[in-house]
This record gives C-alpha cells, structure tokens and sequence, in this order.
C-alpha cells in the first residue's frame, strides 16, 4: 500500500499556536494525545505514525500549547487549556470519526474531548490513563508544607526520573483539575474503550484503569494489564499490544498489526 508523505504545520488554537504532524488517509483518524511535559516525537507517537502509515490510515499527533514545538508557556497550560488544544486539533485536522489514543495524562484529555464531542469520537484507547491525577497523585500526597508552599509561590518543582530540571507543577493547574475530576462518578461515554496498564507502573497505579473502567458508562470496556510492565509501555511488545488493541477499533479493514 502506497504511504502517504507526513504534513506538518502550526495551527492558531485557543490558547496559542499547536504545533501538529499527520498523515491523510482512510478513516477512522487515529489521533495520539501525549502525556504531561511530553511531546509528539516520542516512542509511542512515532510507531502510530508508522503504524497508521503503512495502512495507508489517516493519524494525528500534535503538541499542547506549552509542549514541544507549540507555543505558549507550560506554566500557564491546565487540563481545561489542553482539552481545548486536542478539540481544535480534531475539529480543524481531521474529517469524520476519529479513534482516540491517550497516554497518561492523555488518558484524562481524552474524556474531556470524548464528552465534549461525542459524535467526533468512535472509539478511546488508554495508556496509563492518569485520570484525576492533580488530585489523587499529586496533592493528596503532598505534606501540609508542599501544599503550603504550592498555594503561597504558585508553583512546586518535584524530581522527575524522565526530566532532569524536575517536574513542575501550578496551583492553576490543581485548582483547574478539581473542576474537571472524571472518577467521581458516571462518565457518560458509550463507545469501545480499551486501557492498557502495566503492573509495574510507578507514576500511576494500575487500579487507575479499574477505577475508569467502572465509571464508564459504556458497557464495552475492556482492561488489560501487563504484568511487567512500567508507564511507558513503550517496548517492542508493548507497541505490539497497542497495535492488536487498536486495529479492531477502526472497523473492519483496521488490517494486520504492523510488526515490531
């Protein structure tokens, strides 16, 4: 099957200029949000591009404002700004359905786009899906001088074993995700999901995806643990059990798993 060369450009959003890739073909889009602080350059973005591409499928990826090659300052990002990043990206770069892939806190923007445009999204598929986690992994962990300090500079910077300047994190940022918490009760979604999740995840818990799972309204939610492996899930195999994941999702003629 003939590939299709990658487009790339710089889109003016709502919160600045996005900065996307992708590559024109049969639908449904697969569309790849990333996770907190990543870019759409990384492992899993880049086998989805190859993936998608040798389907001759049409696929999505772009950076939120604040990330990689976007515009805007990362300080100033919340989950409502980069919700409203991921719709402008899917209303004005793609045409039809489109098959969501989130990874971490991707998995959280997904829901937010999922009940913000329910006729756009056929189908989700998430990776660590970090789900309310401003409040449940990082402020309820927090010790009264964390939060403290968090309140009165507005900011907190924690060691990150992916970034060596450390993790930063906004009072806007908390203050924003407890307007947004989705695991508090129903999440009115009807659609396929799939949540991959290795049991040996360090940044968010395996149980996350039990927790979504059981809030989701649609009854067609599977979830499927690997046993060792971390958040990233970005090793050969793990790319493999995406692919297998995600080709039934896109109907039909979703085609074989691109080897790995």
């Amino acid at each position: 099957m003939e590939e299709r060369r990658e487009e790339c450009g710089r889109l003016d959003g709502p919160n600045g200029a996005i900065a996307w890739r992708r590559r024109r073909g049969r639908g449904p889009a697969i569309v790849f949000f990333g996770g907190y602080a990543s870019d759409m350059t990384g492992t899993k973005a880049s086998f989805l591009d190859s993936w998608a591409a040798a389907q001759g499928r049409a696929f999505l990826r772009f950076d939120y404002t604040g990330h990689g090659a976007s515009g805007g300052r990362f300080e100033e990002g919340t989950i409502t700004a980069w919700a409203a990043d991921a719709i402008a990206a899917i209303e004005r770069l793609t045409e039809g359905p489109v098959v969501v892939v989130g990874s971490s806190m991707g998995g959280w923007i997904m829901l937010e786009v999922a009940l913000a445009r329910p006729a756009r999204v056929r189908a989700l598929v998430g990776i660590a899906a970090a789900a309310d986690f401003t409040e449940d992994l990082l402020w309820a962990r927090w010790d009264d001088a964390t939060r403290a300090r968090l309140v009165a500079e507005g900011r907190v910077t924690e060691p990150s074993e992916y970034d060596p300047a450390g993790s930063v994190y906004t009072r806007a940022l908390i203050e924003d995700g407890r307007q947004r918490l989705r695991l508090r009760g129903p999440i009115g979604f009807a659609g396929p999901v799939r949540l991959l999740h290795g049991q040996n995840d360090h940044a968010v818990p395996w149980q996350t995806s039990l927790r979504l799972a059981e809030r989701l309204e649609s009854s067609d939610v599977q979830v499927i643990l690997v046993k060792d492996g971390d958040h990233r899930l970005s090793r050969p195999a793990d790319l493999a059990l995406l692919a297998r994941t995600l080709a039934p999702l896109l109907g039909e003629d979703g085609g074989e798993p691109l080897a790995v």
